[in-house]
């Protein structure tokens, strides 16, 4: 899809340009595996791949930020590893997609218990929708996001809250 776009915009803007065949390349996968992925090439050479570019051997990094990505919008593992096999072609089991979930954890926990400061002159709630799977059908659910500002100016995330917005609210002290 990649290289049909690159020379659809080649031919609209006057150049000649198709497609001239692949380039195989072994990429490492996940799981210390790896596998064969066939790069298209364009007649004039101006064609860059994008998901998987030119010299790249390895796609752990990219790969491990969209399962992230993902989990964080509260996919399913399951969802997730169907996600990545469709874009990727690639099979991910969730165990493995556990174990880089499991990453941030350790991450998540220090953040959420840090201290913080004990005055914020200036606080700002803000929030983004999201379309969640919830018992089987997908309904909208908002994650809070608190910004604060300390005394010396510092910006400072305060939380980031999935609750509905009476619940925020009540929470908060003033």
């Amino acid at each position: 899809a990649e290289v049909e776009s690159h020379i659809a915009n080649d031919v609209l803007s006057g150049t000649r340009n198709r497609k001239n065949g692949v380039n195989k390349k072994t990429i490492k996968d996940l799981s210390n595996g790896s596998f064969e992925l066939e790069t298209p090439r364009d007649r004039n050479g101006t064609f860059e791949p994008q998901i998987v570019k030119k010299h790249q051997t390895t796609i752990s990094n990219e790969i491990e930020e969209k399962i992230l990505s993902m989990y964080g919008l509260g996919m399913s593992y399951t969802d997730i590893s169907s996600h990545i096999e469709e874009i990727y072609q690639i099979s991910i089991s969730t165990a493995t997609i556990s174990t880089i979930t499991d990453k941030i954890i350790d991450k998540v926990k220090a953040w959420q218990s840090r201290p913080l400061d004990s005055i914020y002159p200036f606080v700002w709630v803000d929030a983004i929708h999201y379309k969640i799977k919830d018992g089987g059908k997908y309904v909208n659910k908002a994650v809070y996001t608190v910004l604060g500002v300390n005394m010396e100016g510092k910006k400072d995330i305060l939380g980031c809250i999935f609750q509905n917005l009476k619940e925020l609210i009540s929470g908060l002290v003033f």
